[in-house]
């Protein structure tokens, strides 16, 4: 043992030194990996200062309906104009999330917004890199197109004032991590579910993130993927149903930390299956974060319900789409038919966006609706989902 101890010390030493110098000539980034761990940025002098949070301590009257009018009805459907300008355009899954590449955002000319609508509608969300051009002020503008932006009654908006209509997401350095706040399938939400018009086409662009490997990463989960989860019967059953829609945590949560309240708390009962208004397709509307209560049913029988949809939401993976984020990255959502969730682990980062969304319609069921599912497979010829539960068990991945 002794002579082969020696021979392998005597290569270690030959391989140790070849390394160093292969070590010497690798880039920076590679030299400077270390597994689970990345640098945290110093933010000393901060170029997005002014769209740090604040809490004005203002008061707004409830809100009241207004027009809405959705501009992906006016869509190409084969997007034409929007991808007009793209240099590459790749879908994430065949349910969720599309990557368009080479279109400015700030430059966008009606036709292709209207595109850009139908397309979200279609695909629920849509992602765009590098949009350094799309300032705040581009950002609302853009949104605006759309529809009238909502203005958040709880959580803060940029600290440079006059920008009400825009919603911070700011964690910090000093920040307490919150993973042991909230159950991870709480955190899946649709904005503002409980407004009597919530958002349509939301944007949220990141200004200041984690380096890549560093978290922060946000999940989308496509509604139209757990309506066509559910069997026939299910279908039927709950199209029948309405769901309560509660801003109360909220508020409850931001008095407790002696915040402003700025529009009092409101509880809205919707359908609990929608119809999309550009598609026509069917969605659950449905999140963890703010539905209290189904309508009309036993509370037992309406918890049960809440647990399913829960379930079904937070971990049919063929719903879902992951999105990392880099700096001055836009990702456009329809609230409509999508919830999304944020994720922990990120923590000493800074992780910095502003969004924007736009008020839509009441959300209303139409029984002349569709299946996106059942309308996909019939266009491109692909076979319909068991949803009778029988055949082979043969789970092999």
């Amino acid at each position: 043992m002794a002579p082969f101890l020696q021979e392998s010390t005597t290569v270690s030493s030959y391989a140790d030194t070849n390394d160093a110098k292969k070590i010497q000539t690798l880039p920076r980034y590679l030299k400077e990996y270390l597994p689970g761990h990345t640098s945290v940025k110093q933010h000393a002098d901060y170029e997005h200062d002014d769209l740090r949070p604040s809490f004005p301590d203002v008061h707004w009257p409830p809100l009241t309906e207004v027009p809405y009018h959705d501009k992906g009805i006016h869509g190409d459907p084969h997007f034409s104009n929007l991808l007009a300008d793209a240099t590459d355009v790749f879908d994430y899954n065949p349910k969720i999330g599309t990557e368009i590449h080479g279109v400015n955002l700030a430059k966008l000319t009606d036709a292709q917004k209207n595109d850009l609508a139908r397309l979200i509608s279609v695909r629920g969300v849509v992602f765009f890199r590098n949009q350094t051009d799309l300032g705040i002020d581009a950002q609302r503008e853009l949104g605006q197109y759309f529809g009238t932006l909502h203005k958040h009654a709880t959580t803060c908006v940029p600290k440079s004032g006059d920008l009400d209509d825009v919603h911070v997401v700011y964690t910090d350095e000093k920040s307490k991590d919150q993973r042991a706040t909230f159950s991870p399938s709480f955190l899946w939400h649709s904005d503002v579910s409980y407004e009597i018009q919530p958002p349509s086409y939301t944007a949220l662009k990141l200004l200041s993130g984690p380096p890549r490997g560093g978290g922060g990463d946000t999940l989308w989960s496509s509604q139209y993927t757990i309506y066509d989860l559910l069997s026939p019967g299910m279908q039927k059953y709950l199209e029948g149903l309405s769901a309560l829609h509660s801003a109360q945590t909220q508020a409850d949560g931001s008095r407790a930390l002696g915040r402003t309240v700025r529009r009092e708390p409101v509880v809205t009962k919707h359908p609990l299956i929608r119809t999309h208004p550009v598609t026509g397709w069917k969605s659950v509307y449905f999140n963890p974060g703010f539905v209290t209560e189904i309508v009309g049913v036993p509370k037992a029988e309406g918890n049960a319900i809440m647990a399913y949809l829960n379930e079904l939401i937070a971990t049919t993976q063929e719903a879902h789409v992951r999105f990392q984020w880099q700096k001055d990255d836009v990702a456009f959502w329809d609230n409509r038919i999508c919830n999304h969730s944020a994720s922990y682990g990120f923590a000493p980062h800074r992780r910095h966006a502003v969004r924007v969304a736009a008020t839509a319609e009441r959300p209303v069921f139409d029984p002349a609706g569709r299946s996106q599912e059942e309308e996909m497979n019939a266009r491109y010829g692909l076979p319909s989902a068991n949803k009778d539960g029988s055949g082979q068990v043969n789970y092999n991945d």
